[in-house]
């Protein structure tokens, strides 16, 4: 245990990432890069850093962003409450703090979207201050090592290897043996087929020892997903396209959509024909069904059709438009608009050739 740090600390001197935000001691650009690769590979993470920075090389120019540009930013990479976040904090450092990111782990850890994980890698990373992180990686790591059964996902789990991981921790260089184990974990502990043989610490890791190195880590907790069936009614007029803002506490806040109709089970175009007729007052329509996609987040399993309205006039469309909270804007001007990721990525399919 005594030489884990030394052991870790010469393999990443030989193997380790040479990634972007590693060759700064910018407290905002390591702030940036961790948000960003929460829940997103470092390959697909990379491309929006780069992005990322260059629309914002600033703090003070992330706390003047409109919603909207930043939505546009963030497009693909998923869980959105990040990017708001991100927003809020940029403003609470603008105007609570001077436009200076905090230098202590209890300050960082109070900014919005800011956990102990992240504010530890703020603090260790930026200020070299002794603090451990623990991430997935680490928790398979030191779950591996040790061969702890003790569940990761537990209040106990969490106390345990923080605790653990901290006491392991080489105070004398914090950031470095933090970028250490979680590359180790990243590159050799992997989650499936572990390249043990290649391991700086295997000769003293338990779970090697014993062959059971897919036992760990334990989880006490299995992710159930909720299923939704979104009907999306693509609705073209005169060159211009029906749209809404989502708003609420639900999935893609702040992103927009075409006009949807959640139902409990999958909607047929009889079905999407009588609840038009009779919640909206629409008749004579002509209905399309354009696309069927099956889209999974971490607790939800989107079921989603896409229908296409035709009214038989602009007059009729007119009218019913006027009647609803939904916007139109110009076809021309589609990849002005940040959509959630499903509708992104099939928008050459649901709309007329070279609109998209």
């Amino acid at each position: 245990m005594t030489n884990f740090p030394k052991q870790i600390r010469e393999w990443y001197f030989q193997h380790g990432r040479r990634l972007p935000w590693r060759d700064t001691k910018d407290p905002y650009k390591i702030w940036i890069s961790e948000i960003i690769l929460q829940q997103t590979r470092v390959d697909q993470g990379l491309q929006y850093f780069h992005r990322f920075i260059k629309a914002f090389p600033s703090v003070q120019s992330l706390a003047r962003a409109s919603e909207t540009r930043l939505m546009q930013l963030w497009q693909g990479l998923g869980y959105y409450s990040r990017a708001r976040n991100l927003h809020h904090a940029a403003q609470t450092i603008v105007n609570e703090h001077n436009a200076t990111i905090p230098q202590t782990y209890e300050k960082i850890n109070t900014l919005k979207g800011i956990g102990p994980y992240t504010a530890a890698a703020i603090a260790s990373f930026a200020y070299n201050l002794p603090h451990a992180v623990v991430d997935g990686n680490v928790y398979r790591v030191l779950s591996r090592y040790f061969a702890s059964d003790i569940p990761i996902d537990s209040s106990a789990g969490k106390k345990y290897f923080f605790s653990l991981a901290n006491e392991l921790l080489d105070k004398k260089d914090p950031a470095t043996h933090n970028q250490a184990i979680m590359d180790l974990g990243a590159l050799i502990c992997k989650p499936t087929k572990p390249l043990c043989h290649q391991c700086p610490v295997s000769q003293h890791c338990a779970a090697f020892a014993t062959g059971t190195q897919q036992d760990f880590p334990v989880k006490s907790k299995r992710t159930t997903r909720k299923k939704r069936h979104l009907n999306f009614l693509i609705i073209i007029s005169d060159e211009h396209i029906v749209i809404e803002k989502r708003i609420g506490n639900d999935i893609w806040n702040g992103l927009f959509q075409f006009p949807v109709i959640e139902s409990s089970e999958p909607f047929t175009v009889a079905r999407i024909s009588d609840h038009l007729k009779i919640k909206n007052k629409i008749s004579s329509l002509k209905i399309t069904k354009l696309l069927e996609k099956k889209h999974l987040l971490t607790h939800q399993e989107l079921h989603s059709v896409f229908f296409k309205i035709d009214f038989p006039s602009e007059e009729d469309f007119r009218k019913w438009v006027n009647t609803t909270p939904f916007e139109t804007i110009a076809l021309n001007r589609i990849n002005e608009i940040p959509f959630p990721q499903l509708i992104q990525q099939n928008l050459k399919k649901l709309l007329p050739p070279g609109e998209s």
